[in-house]
């Protein structure tokens, strides 16, 4: 598979960049959130933001004012929530794996997993004409969209990847 960036992996982890690593497994596509901070980072960030905040209000609260300390505290609940809900979905993503049996779609977004089996022979890689149209695999009656963590160029280079493995298969 060909390097497409941080978003679109191959499953062994590898965008294509590492040449001394192993080689990407040609049907396995992992997609994924671009999370630029790790939860640890987003703990010590949260802590130097929290520690600066309340330093300026007692230092505000000493001289007099203390109306500050209970905006500091607003202001620190807000983005301890801001900062909950971005690291419940900071690990969402979308995994196709298509192998001879059967065509395997995974996935995982706020901690829950589902997991969707197909028959590779029986499926359809449909990509509509808008550009935030999602890649649609359908097979019989069922349907499942994927390709949201992907900008539409990689959307699109996707479905053609994944339409061209479906017809090796067959």
């Amino acid at each position: 598979m060909q390097d497409l960036g941080i978003a679109f992996q191959t499953a062994g982890g590898d965008s294509g960049g590492n040449l001394d690593g192993p080689s990407p497994a040609p049907n396995d596509w992992l997609m994924k959130r671009n999370c630029s901070l790790s939860p640890r980072q987003v703990g010590w960030f949260y802590l130097s933001i929290a520690s600066l905040s309340l330093a300026i209000a007692l230092f505000f609260a000493w001289w007099g004012t203390w109306l500050v300390l209970p905006f500091a505290w607003a202001e620190l609940l807000a983005l301890g929530i801001a900062l909950l809900v971005h690291g419940r979905h900071a690990t969402d993503y979308e995994r196709v794996t298509l192998t001879d049996g059967m065509l395997v779609v995974e996935t995982a977004s706020a901690g829950r997993v589902t997991r969707q089996e197909f028959n590779p022979l029986w499926m359809r890689v449909e990509l509509g004409e808008s550009l935030r149209a999602l890649v649609t695999l359908r097979s019989g009656k069922r349907a499942v969209q994927v390709g949201c963590y992907l900008d539409p160029h990689r959307r699109r280079r996707f479905a053609q990847e994944l339409a061209a493995a479906l017809r090796r298969l067959s």
